[in-house]
């Protein structure tokens, strides 16, 4: 009984000291978690180190993407040599001379604009390539005969291309005289003598994007004050008295009148015999007019992606042109390179990531009506658009890639460009631009066009001048090259480019 008891008093010894042993733990840890939370509050990391850790994971997230994107420079080599000194050397403006010389120029509703979406879908299918057509309708302005001659003080014909969308003088044509103007704030001041006469703007090229106003809107604004015709000079910053057509858009509310743009010789000529104050009269006759909206194609040819097909690069230029000339630099380069990118591509095998497509627009020059039932066809998959591209400003030896996009998009595309240094093309500038992909853009795609030496390029825009005889082999095959090089690079990178 009593070593029991002994053996009680044992346990109960020991569960009192364990029991005193977990007290003086758990005080302990009180007073550590207590010293910790007061230290807590004083404790600062010297921001040196963290912006050193910040930039470390800076360069590393760089130095991926600057690696994976370098380890592209022998496929870009490729592409290049192909393009530029290989078999496919001079086949896009070969390509281009057949189809211009073939079907000739191709205005919006026109039998040309069907027949040169006919022969680009057979070319296509031919080459190889997964080609389809998306049916869009799309204005249909017809010129008809025009003439313009002044009457007083002289005889004189005047070279005149009537401006789309304008409507026809009556069957007896316009007999009336002239007020000549440099502005619309000159002709706001000068309202009272417009009425009844036809208004020649003889404005000064200043730029395509600010001068053109005049063609666009000059028909409305003289319309305003009584005029009953318009002379636009054409917008060039050069001349060998040649007329400019283009779009014009008359305003909701306001007069229809007709509208042709003249010669900047024309317009000068007219400036000075107003200046001395001398009577002007012009007899304007045109046929045109407007008839209902006709059935067409945007075109479209693919390399789809081998891991991710529903994800898409796409390349476009336009296939519809002014009715003169051959409409070979406006815009049948920018197609043909967006062809032969996805020619190149393909004759060397190579399978991108995600799908390649190349969309050749109906109706660009009408203020982009193909590209817009295009987006509103397209724009419920727009999370799977990588980047969209256009070239739309002559396909002249190029001179840089033009971007949209985000910062770390454009972080991308500043490695990616590098791939292009044996064409000396390296060169990454701002705003991507192109009336076919500016929706895109401003719903947060990338988008990037081709900026090459183009200071010619209105010399000819939507002129007779606008041939073959523009074009330039070896401009064109770089031209190729750079847009192949690019699209094939961004389709295959692991990830799509950051919006």
């Amino acid at each position: 009984m009593k070593e029991v008891q002994c053996q009680k008093h044992g346990n109960r010894s020991r569960k009192l000291r364990s029991s005193n042993d977990m007290a003086r733990v758990w005080r302990l840890l009180f007073l550590l978690l207590l010293l910790w939370s007061l230290c807590e509050s004083h404790l600062h990391f010297p921001p040196s180190i963290r912006e050193i850790s910040a930039a470390s994971s800076n360069k590393t997230l760089k130095r991926d993407i600057t690696a994976e994107v370098a380890g592209y420079a022998d496929v870009a080599k490729r592409i290049i040599d192909l393009a530029v000194f290989g078999a496919a050397r001079n086949r896009s403006y070969t390509r281009l001379a057949d189809f211009t010389d073939t079907i000739g120029n191709r205005v919006s509703g026109s039998d040309n604009l069907n027949m040169a979406i006919k022969y680009m879908n057979n070319a296509m299918v031919k080459d190889g390539l997964d080609v389809h057509l998306e049916p869009v309708k799309i204005p249909h302005w017809v010129r008809g005969k025009e003439r313009a001659q002044m009457i007083l003080p002289r005889m004189k014909s005047l070279a005149i291309l009537g401006l789309g969308s304008s409507v026809g003088t009556p069957p007896e044509g316009i007999k009336a005289e002239v007020l000549v103007v440099q502005s619309f704030e000159e002709l706001k001041q000068r309202a009272s003598e417009a009425a009844g006469r036809i208004v020649v703007f003889n404005q000064p090229f200043v730029s395509y994007g600010e001068t053109v106003a005049y063609r666009a809107f000059g028909a409305s604004e003289a319309a305003k004050v009584g005029a009953v015709a318009t002379l636009i000079r054409s917008i060039t910053p050069f001349s060998i008295n040649s007329p400019h057509t283009g779009w014009q858009d008359y305003q909701d509310g306001v007069k229809h009148i007709p509208t042709a743009c003249i010669t900047v010789e024309d317009a000068e000529l007219m400036w000075r015999i107003a200046q001395r104050g001398q009577q002007m009269v012009v007899q304007l006759n045109m046929e045109a007019k407007t008839l209902p909206d006709a059935d067409s194609f945007n075109t479209v040819a693919e390399i789809k992606g081998w891991q991710y097909p529903e994800q898409v690069v796409l390349l476009s230029g336009h296939l519809d042109s002014w009715d003169v000339g051959q409409g070979a630099m406006d815009d049948g380069g920018g197609a043909m390179i967006s062809w032969e990118a996805l020619s190149l591509i393909k004759d060397l095998g190579l399978h991108p990531r995600r799908t390649l497509r190349t969309v050749l627009w109906t109706a660009e020059e009408q203020g982009g009506v193909g590209a817009q039932q295009y987006f509103s066809l397209h724009k419920g998959n727009m999370s799977n658009f990588d980047l969209v591209m256009e070239s739309d400003l002559g396909t002249f030896t190029p001179v840089a890639l033009q971007f949209t996009g985000s910062d770390s998009a454009r972080k991308v595309m500043q490695e990616v460009v590098k791939l292009l240094a044996p064409i000396n093309v390296t060169k990454l500038e701002n705003n991507g631009e192109g009336t076919d992909i500016s929706l895109w853009m401003k719903a947060g795609v990338p988008g990037a066009s081709l900026h090459t030496a183009d200071s010619r390029y209105f010399w000819f825009h939507h002129s007779e001048g606008d041939t073959m005889s523009v074009q330039d082999p070896r401009d064109m095959d770089l031209c190729s090259a750079l847009w192949a090089v690019v699209a094939y690079v961004v389709a295959d990178l692991q990830d799509m480019l950051p919006r």
